[in-house]
Parts: structure tokens; C-alpha cells; sequence
């Protein structure tokens, strides 16, 4: 909590210099003026200040009068009138407006004073924290609001993305069907990751299912299986003659991945000698 600011405002230095020995034992920075205009002056200056104490009855502009423009060039402060009872009436309008927090009469009693503005303070200062957190709330909303809408762009674009690359997989997957060779993709560990139609056909069996998932040691004869052990990527090896399980002649290629992708395996192309059906 920073220092606390009291403004006095009253037509009679003897009551500003009775209030102000007071009060400045209570830490209070206290500035004092002699009338309304004054104060306004003071307030202009000094934006730190949290409590005002007018007198009611000053020539030019009265208690009321100033602490009602005092409200509405600064709401936050908490505005005191301190007055005879006489004056009560006088007030009352005021007090209704809420342009005056509490009146106060005089004579005063020490005590109860210094009490009545402790407690106007700790008022002021619980406006100020909520209005504090408030824009602390705020300005994490604004933030949270922010990351949302950045979030929710990078999902859109993701989305997109992978829908692109559903649809160039799908492609990929045609056009890799509408080949007249099988074409098998094996993973550096052995296993068939990717087969088309033609590979399906010409690696067959009736006890076994689709090809992709299998190990490739179970699927594929030997002679050809061997190039999924090349490990270096770069291109296709020379033309190559094997046989098929079922005894056909067969020329067949091989190509290590990883020249300009990250993936990892081989690549067997098989050309059947004899249509596959």
C-alpha cells in the first residue's frame, strides 16, 4: 500500500491546522486548501489523492458544491463533509446523489474522526485493488481471448493440411492401383507398410489377408525380399530376374527411401512376366 493523501478543505486555517496536527500522526500526506477552487487546484496536481474532509459553509462555493464536481472529474475519492449539525439539511441532497460518502459533525471527537477516515481509506484503497484486478482480470480475458483465436486458426490450418494430405495419400493410393507392376513399401523393420492392388494380386495366398501389416519375410520369396535390406537411399538397383512363389519369372527393382523424405525401408517394384488377373 503506497503512502495515503488527505486533502483538507476548509475557509479556517485554524481548523485545517487543528485537523492537520491530528491526523499527521496517523502517516497521512495532508494537503490542505482555503475554499473550493483551492481544492480543485490541488486535485489537479496531486491525482494520489484518496480521501477529501470539507467544511460545508465557505464563501463562493460551499462544501456540496465542491465535493459534487469533485465527483465528477474524480469518482474514486472518497469525499467527507464535516460540518454543525445545522448544516445536515442542507446535505442531505448531496448525500443521496452520492457525491458525499459521510458526514461528520463538529466540534469532532478525535477518535471517532481518525477512525471515520481510517476506514474511508481502506474503502478507497478496496476500490482501487478491485478495480486493479479487475483489469488484471481483463487483460487476461483479452489474452486468453487471443490465444484462442490463434489456437483455433492453427487448428483450421492443421485441419486443412491434414485434408490435403488425406487427399494426396487417396491419390497417391489410385494412381499407385493403376499400376500394371506391384509395387510393395517395407519399413526399415521388415514389415509391409504400403501395397497396391497389382502387389495384392501377384503376392496372393488363400490363408493370408491384405499384405499391408504382414512381415515381409512371410509374404514376399526371398530373392526378391533381400533389397529391404539395403540401407543406403539412392537409385533404383539394375533390372533383376527372380521367381514368384507360384514358380513365375518376374523382373524386379529396388529403391532405399529416405533421399528426400525421412522415411525409412525400401521400396520393392515387381514386374510379373505373366498377366496378372
Amino acid at each position: 500500500m503506497g503512502e495515503r493523501t488527505l486533502l483538507l478543505v476548509d475557509d479556517e486555517e485554524n481548523i485545517l491546522s487543528a485537523l492537520a496536527r491530528l491526523l499527521r500522526r496517523d502517516g497521512y500526506r495532508i494537503l490542505r486548501a482555503t475554499g473550493g477552487r483551492a481544492g480543485l487546484e490541488l486535485l489537479a496536481a496531486n491525482n494520489d489523492v484518496g480521501v477529501i474532509i470539507s467544511d460545508q459553509r465557505m464563501p463562493e462555493m460551499n462544501g456540496t458544491e465542491f465535493l459534487s464536481q469533485v465527483k465528477e472529474l474524480y469518482p474514486d475519492t472518497v469525499r467527507i463533509v464535516l460540518s454543525g449539525y445545522t448544516e445536515l439539511n442542507s446535505v442531505t441532497d448531496a448525500i443521496n446523489r452520492g457525491a458525499i460518502y459521510k458526514f461528520l459533525t463538529k466540534p469532532w471527537e478525535d477518535d471517532l474522526l481518525r477512525a471515520n477516515i481510517e476506514e474511508a481509506f481502506r474503502h478507497y484503497e478496496m476500490k482501487q485493488e478491485n478495480q486493479r484486478l479487475t483489469h488484471e482480470l481483463q487483460t487476461a480475458n483479452e489474452a486468453l481471448s487471443t490465444l484462442n483465436r490463434d489456437l483455433e486458426s492453427r487448428v483450421e490450418e492443421k485441419t486443412r493440411e491434414v485434408v490435403r494430405n488425406l487427399n494426396v495419400l487417396r491419390v497417391s493410393q489410385e494412381i499407385l492401383d493403376g499400376l500394371p507392376v506391384a509395387v510393395v513399401g517395407i519399413d526399415e523393420d521388415g514389415m509391409i507398410a504400403v501395397a497396391n492392388r497389382t502387389a495384392e494380386a501377384v503376392f496372393a495366398r488363400p490363408d493370408a489377408g491384405p499384405l499391408p501389416g504382414d512381415p515381409a519375410a512371410e509374404r514376399i520369396p526371398g530373392e526378391l525380399r533381400d533389397c529391404a535390406t539395403c540401407k543406403e537411399s539412392g537409385p533404383p538397383t539394375a533390372r533383376n530376374s527372380g521367381r514368384l512363389g507360384d514358380g513365375r519369372t518376374c523382373n524386379y527393382w529396388c529403391y532405399a527411401m529416405g533421399a528426400q523424405s525421412a522415411a525409412r525401408g525400401c521400396i520393392l517394384v515387381v514386374d510379373p512376366q505373366e498377366p496378372v488377373t
